[in-house]
């Protein structure tokens, strides 16, 4: 009896799931080139915020595939700044960090369409060429 109650909780975690990462919509991931760093803390402490530079080669509004410029032990939880858009401090989640220095990162919180377009803007991707800035729209 104790083991197919044991059988059912380990089936029940199994199927348990986030909102935000597991039933979310996931928004189209578009072309991009715009100069990025991600600051985060060291050994796990608040004193040493360390920051690298990055690049971003795809953006939605739910996340982000960053191309890593030097070799480190990126932590889960970390920011993002687009220095060329100027958006700073996106919270990020890294979901996977493949062996050639490209990480695909979750946004803690959806980027806003102005932000978007702000960053598609400042991109030196030639799909970008043509894109202005409202600058009088909200």
């Amino acid at each position: 009896m104790s083991m197919q109650f044991l059988q059912q909780r380990t089936n029940y975690l199994n199927k348990e799931e986030s909102f935000m990462y597991d039933r979310e919509k996931t928004f189209p991931m578009e072309d991009t080139c715009n100069e990025a760093r991600l600051e985060f803390t060291e050994n796990g402490g608040i004193v040493n915020l360390v920051s690298r530079r990055c690049q971003i080669i795809k953006l939605s509004r739910s996340g982000a595939i960053l191309k890593m410029t030097t070799k480190f032990n990126l932590p889960k939880n970390f920011y993002l700044d687009i220095v060329s858009a100027r958006i700073p401090m996106i919270g990020c989640l890294a979901q996977r960090v493949h062996a050639n220095d490209i990480v695909e990162a979750r946004f803690l919180r959806l980027l806003a369409d102005k932000d978007l377009n702000r960053a598609f803007v400042y991109s030196t991707h030639p799909n970008h060429r043509n894109r202005t800035l409202d600058i009088y729209g909200g």
